[in-house]
């Protein structure tokens, strides 16, 4: 997907029908009374070659007060900021009204790409409508029926180079600013003690919050920047895509990503769970450290398991948040019961922190930026090789490796060989034949020995080599003596 187009206007101009053409699907509520639309809708859209993302909003009315309509209109001018491109539709039929132009002041204001289109313009009907749209200042309206599927060609030939540009935009934001992750270490570094690059105003560190909807994680994000920037609400969905805001929480530089909350909807990559907003997926992929957000309530259910593990796939730090904190009355009983959940549900992040906090009061976020700081310490570790040989000595004897099939394995160095996050290489014999459990005893004990807790452990098995050099020989080859034996005495 490579940009957001989101359809605005006001009530029953034919928002939902274009957004039901543009899916392929009748996913929106669409009826001939205004005002069906209440909340955003995102839909994955097709037009010729472009693949897209549309979301559906809300009409636009004349309201800003704290009544449904003055939330919905806060709400569709947050998807105005948070999209790419705008597309204002006006009713073609009913020529431009008053709300139309002061709606196309308000979209000039936020959004630097706004393509104007005249809807119902099938026929005479839409002639007057379709000249009086020039007037509103946004270039040449296209004439779309939106019903009838008119005008999909002209939408796609104004849509085509905006998604180029907004496709390089991309490609040249997570060159700069991705975290550099699987960090290979140098020959020379591998006695010596790196320091953590902490991180500056120019490489921030990169810090997504994700969760499912409706956990806080606005709410949590606003209280960390001491200010109402991001949009929130009692409704789960308000977030729709993933916005980064550069913070400065308690002197460290960083960006932080406020995340769509992530639901079971389309399979998104292999191996992984069915997830929907693409957008958390890869702000999770340009973090280098991620704060599971729960919720008090329901905590640990399937889709934070799958969060979590995503997180922990993907080789980023992990901190887990437990959000609503203030509205718990057994507190104690309350923590231990989530600190044995944890342990139980999510074995791939043993250690991890896990820290109470209210979004709402603000109480627990100094321990969330200690934990937050302690995970990115912990997954820029680096060990020196004679360490890693000493602990590997230990553990061999404490616990030697099995002999399956009788084959002995000996394992007889170990080597880190990247970090962010920690990655070691294992010098063994028949690395194909160690066991799973094996494996997991030595990353335990690599969390364990060196407190490395709930940082991803990358840890890989190479066959250490054959010493015999006469494998892969047929037979012995005879010696210049023994052949000179076979021939029989010299005659002199």
């Amino acid at each position: 997907m490579t940009f957001t187009l989101a359809i605005v206007g006001r009530p029953n101009v034919g928002k939902s029908t274009l957004f039901n053409r543009l899916v392929g699907r009748r996913l929106a509520l669409v009826d001939d009374q205004p005002g069906v639309t209440r909340d955003l809708r995102e839909g994955q859209a097709r037009l010729g070659d472009l693949r897209f993302t549309v979301i559906d909003s809300a009409g636009l009315e004349d309201a800003t007060d704290d009544s449904l309509q003055g939330r919905m209109r806060r709400l569709t001018e947050r998807a105005v900021e948070m999209a790419d491109i705008c597309l204002f539709l006006i009713d073609a039929r009913a020529g431009v009204t008053a709300v139309d132009r002061t709606f196309a002041e308000i979209l000039r204001r936020k959004n630097a790409h706004v393509i104007l289109g005249a809807n119902k313009a099938e026929g005479r009907a839409g002639e007057a409508g379709l000249l009086e749209a020039f007037e509103l200042g946004l270039g040449e309206p296209l004439r779309l029926s939106a019903e009838h599927g008119e005008g999909m060609g002209e939408l796609l030939s104004v849509l085509t180079p905006l998604a180029d540009e907004f496709a390089a935009r991309a490609e040249a934001m997570a060159e700069e600013t991705g975290p550099e992750t699987d960090v290979d270490l140098a020959d020379d570094d591998d006695e010596a003690e790196v320091p953590v690059r902490m991180p500056t105003t120019a490489r921030p560190l990169q810090l997504a919050v994700v969760g499912r909807p409706n956990a806080g994680k606005s709410t949590l994000i606003n209280k960390i920047l001491g200010e109402e920037r991001l949009l929130t609400g009692p409704e789960a969905g308000i977030t729709r895509d993933a916005i980064s805001v550069p913070i400065t929480w308690d002197g460290v530089p960083m960006r932080i990503f406020d995340t769509a909350g992530m639901r079971r909807k389309a399979k998104v990559q292999e191996k992984l769970e069915r997830m929907s907003v693409s957008d958390g997926l890869r702000a999770v992929r340009y973090a280098e450290v991620v704060i599971v957000l729960l919720d008090v309530e329901i905590p640990f259910e399937q889709q934070d398991l799958r969060i979590a593990d995503l997180a922990e796939r993907e080789g980023r730090a992990v901190v887990v948040a437990v959000n609503k904190w203030d509205l718990e009355d057994d507190k104690q009983d309350k923590l231990k019961e989530l600190r044995e959940s944890f342990e139980r549900l999510l074995p791939q992040l043993r250690g991890a922190p896990l820290v109470t906090v209210s979004a709402k009061t603000g109480k627990g976020l100094d321990r969330l930026q200690q934990a937050v700081m302690r995970a990115y310490e912990i997954w820029n570790r680096r060990i020196t090789t004679a360490q890693l040989n000493r602990w590997l000595l230990g553990m061999l004897e404490s616990h030697p490796p099995p002999a399956p099939q009788g084959k002995r394995i000996k394992m007889r160095y170990i080597t880190q060989i990247k970090m962010r996050p920690p990655a070691f290489v294992v010098m063994t014999s028949h690395p194909q034949l160690v066991p799973e459990s094996y494996s997991r005893y030595l990353v335990n004990g690599l969390r364990a020995d060196f407190d490395m807790p709930g940082t991803p452990i990358r840890l890989t098995l190479r066959d250490q080599g054959d010493k015999n050099p006469f494998k892969g020989r047929t037979k012995a080859q005879p010696s210049k003596l023994s052949k000179h034996l076979r021939k029989g005495p010299h005659p002199d």
